[in-house]
């Protein structure tokens, strides 16, 4: 009836039935994989592109750069959700990180090491360190548009260190100490470490941190070779260690409270990994984040 108003008798007459016609791409299916292609292989500073990661905007500069097409930037959005990306927080690596050896650890050492350490009957842990400040802001909070929210902290800084290790298991040792990390540190954790395993091998798999390759903790290693083994990763590789994803489980869980003391900051980290101790199913779910999952 308001057709009818508005347009008269017209606006009643019969229309075609069926599907509207095909929506027109400015893209064509082979353009489109070029595309495609390109952001799975490269990034945008290697094709001169002033971005450093690939947003809609530095995909719309790339398809004006390929193919003399400026298209609006919710085009290109819905192209980006056609092809199957999505917005994600990038995982970091060091320029240092040689590639070759990283594809040698997924593929032949670790799957060697894992073999091995099921024929000796060993025990593979993952070990790291890190370090809880006062000042370390952690989580989130809502508030509203264009009202930054403000969060009261103590005046002093202060913190804590945490060396742990942890099984695809679910298992999971852990010390908490103040100063400096040092071999007379790690050698302590070691020792800890096997006294725990109750005879059992353990193999420890950490970063090249001058504290886990000095002469001392190397000399440890060697002189209890039946029981320890220490195996480093491959150099500027954190992001293949399990242990990270316990990081930063540790850092949000305490930091989130805001420890107003030295005492407050050691004991509520001490009963967040004792908590962890407790849940082995949540240490084995670090395992599962897609760069760490060989480990699983």
């Amino acid at each position: 009836m308001r057709a009818f108003r508005e347009q008269g008798q017209a606006a009643l007459e019969p229309a075609r039935r069926g599907r509207r016609p095909v929506e027109q791409l400015a893209l064509s299916p082979l353009e489109q994989a070029q595309i495609v292609r390109t952001i799975r292989d490269k990034n945008p500073d290697q094709l001169r592109l002033p971005f450093a990661l690939w947003t809609r905007e530095a995909v719309r500069d790339l398809i004006v750069q390929r193919f003399a097409v400026r298209l609006a930037i919710r085009t290109v959005g819905d192209y980006l959700r056609r092809w199957g990306f999505t917005p994600q927080k990038p995982v970091q690596r060091a320029y240092e990180q040689n590639p070759v050896a990283v594809e040698a650890w997924l593929k032949d050492t670790y799957p060697a090491l894992r073999a091995r350490a099921k024929r000796e009957g060993a025990v593979v842990l993952w070990g790291d360190e890190m370090g809880i400040r006062s000042d370390h802001a952690r989580g989130r909070s809502f508030a509203p548009a264009g009202a930054t929210p403000v969060v009261k902290k103590a005046g002093r800084r202060f913190g804590c260190n945490v060396i742990q290790a942890v099984g695809n298991r679910g298992e999971l040792w852990f010390r908490v100490f103040q100063g400096r990390f040092s071999q007379d540190v790690f050698i302590d954790f070691l020792r800890r470490l096997i006294k725990t395993a109750a005879g059992r091998k353990v193999i420890l798999v950490v970063d090249g941190h001058p504290a886990h390759r000095g002469g001392r903790a190397r000399a440890y290693a060697a002189a209890n070779a039946a029981v320890l083994e220490v195996v480093y990763l491959p150099g500027y590789s954190p992001d293949l260690n399990p242990a990270e994803y316990l990081n930063n489980d540790t850092k949000h869980g305490v930091l989130a409270k805001r420890p107003a003391t030295p005492d407050g900051l050691l004991s509520a980290t001490r009963r967040h990994l004792h908590r962890r101790q407790k849940q082995p199913a949540v240490v084995r779910n670090f395992f599962r984040h897609p760069a760490v999952a060989y480990a699983a």
